[in-house]
């Protein structure tokens, strides 16, 4: 297998969201952010599988040793592997998967967050520092689009904690602001017994406009001269929302079960999405050749 089958094989076996998106993309886009995204998933999983936080951090230490020895052009893992021969050519930061691993490294020694300014650090390093990654190996012209990765990237992890909510209590991680579960009177306990209280109900809904905020602040700031490049970056927007809408469909019965869009609709939404984006892209096109 080789270090770009590695990576296919993580990406595909997540399930996740992202992988729609990428079919969009040339070859040499694709095979970098399917490596970017390798690496997400190799490090998540340590912070995520059993075991003493100990041996994970041991682990997290050796990743943050082997991003080193990829900017020295020494990598040892069939990740890095992928990820080297794209470095140079994507401009891709050290600092940037430095602090992805930072992001990790709460997970292992925060599991609770007091106030949404805490929350946001969290995010902007597991999520935000994706979508600047994201962003270079897409392509842009403004560097405003970098203002849109990021708060896409916050608004993608906002849909996940909320997705999630009852799955993290089980791993005792309570990722909603510790003040706004007492500002809305919802606890721990209720969580973990699945209540779904007239003031969780309130939280949720608080929770959903504070997400679908970052979703329309992203799409505000994305300039038209780049809509073209970072149309995957768009595609999975529209994904993401989907699920945001269904969960608020659903009554935002989180606690009773966890709600997924299926692999058909999520292709359905891929296709929608990249047809309607070619449109405007065309429209955007002929406007620009007759001015």
């Amino acid at each position: 297998m080789t270090p770009q089958e590695y990576c296919q094989q993580k990406t595909v076996q997540s399930g996740s969201n992202f992988y729609y998106s990428f079919l969009s993309l040339p070859v040499d886009k694709r095979d970098a952010i399917t490596a970017l995204y390798a690496f997400c998933r190799e490090v998540d999983d340590i912070v995520d599988s059993r075991g003493e936080a100990h041996i994970k951090q041991v682990k997290l230490d050796w990743w943050r040793e082997e991003i080193s020895r990829l900017f020295a052009g020494e990598p040892q893992h069939p990740v890095t592997h992928a990820l080297a021969k794209h470095i140079s050519r994507f401009a891709l930061a050290q600092e940037y998967f430095l602090e992805i691993l930072d992001g990790m490294e709460m997970d292992l020694h925060a599991n609770r967050y007091q106030d949404f300014k805490d929350l946001a650090l969290y995010c902007h390093r597991v999520a935000g520092v994706v979508g600047l990654l994201s962003a270079e190996i897409f392509g842009y012209e403004d560097r405003q689009t970098l203002k849109y990765a990021h708060n896409l990237g916050v608004a993608f992890q906002l849909t996940n904690i909320i997705r999630d909510i009852y799955e993290d209590s089980r791993h005792d991680r309570f990722y909603l602001p510790q003040h706004e579960m007492a500002e809305f009177g919802v606890t721990e306990t209720d969580i973990r017994q699945r209540r779904h209280t007239d003031g969780f109900d309130r939280m949720m809904r608080f929770q959903i406009k504070r997400a679908s905020e970052y979703y329309e602040r992203a799409m505000a700031l994305l300039p038209d001269a780049d809509r073209h490049s970072q149309r995957a970056g768009i595609i999975m927007a529209a994904i993401y929302q989907r699920l945001l809408t269904e969960i608020e469909r659903d009554g935002r019965k989180v606690l009773e079960h966890r709600i997924a869009l299926t692999p058909l609709r999520k292709l359905w939404i891929a296709w929608r999405t990249r047809r309607s984006e070619d449109r405007l892209h065309r429209k955007l096109q002929r406007r620009t050749h007759h001015v």
